[in-house]
């Protein structure tokens, strides 16, 4: 079962529409379909909200990606809610654009939002729904590259892959997990 959902990003206008928002774009459409309303909130450092007709938050860090562990830990820890019930999505380099996976727990593979994550909630045992971005070939230009816009290709197929993890959103929320890997790896949109 999921009761956190967390959508990782870095705030503000400058990083609309960025390859590491990712997390934030798949958070704001399980917001649409729920049709639950942001709020800003100073003491979970985030922009969260409940998905109604359900026990799970929604929340979207307002702190820099670098510092998410401190917005999901407050709510997590206010909440009472442990790892094991915290799905993370993410943005993900060693995936192609247009490819979705979801892993529960490993270690944080570079990821500095992650990173944090793990060290705040102290434990890697949460879920992670992983985004493809894809990789711009060479590690110095990681960082110019996440920070920057994806291509109107890449926009599309990050979007459709966006769309097809939350049409298993409910599954996702009963913990379902295998089977929302199951249809989500053997997607052929993907391969």
């Amino acid at each position: 079962m999921i009761r956190l959902i967390a959508g990782l990003g870095n705030p503000g206008s400058k990083y609309q529409g960025t390859r590491h928002n990712a997390g934030f774009l798949f958070a704001d459409q399980v917001a649409a379909i729920k049709q639950a309303n942001w709020q800003e909130k100073k003491s979970f450092k985030g922009l969260v909200c409940t998905l109604p007709d359900t026990d799970c938050w929604l929340i979207k860090p307002t702190t820099f990606m670098n510092l998410s562990g401190d917005a999901v830990a407050a709510i997590a820890s206010y909440y009472k809610i442990p790892a094991n019930e915290i799905l993370i999505a993410h943005d993900e380099l060693d995936l192609p654009p247009g490819t979705v996976r979801l892993k529960s727990g490993g270690g944080h593979g570079g990821h500095n939002g992650l990173r944090d994550l793990i060290s705040k909630l102290g434990s890697p045992g949460f879920h992670r729904l992983r985004i493809g971005i894809g990789h711009p070939g060479s590690g110095a230009q990681v960082l110019n590259y996440v920070l920057g816009k994806p291509t109107a290709t890449d926009l599309i197929t990050i979007s459709h892959a966006i769309d097809r993890a939350v049409g298993h959103l409910d599954q996702l929320l009963a913990g379902e997990f295998q089977r929302v890997m199951n249809d989500l790896h053997s997607d052929p949109a993907q391969n």
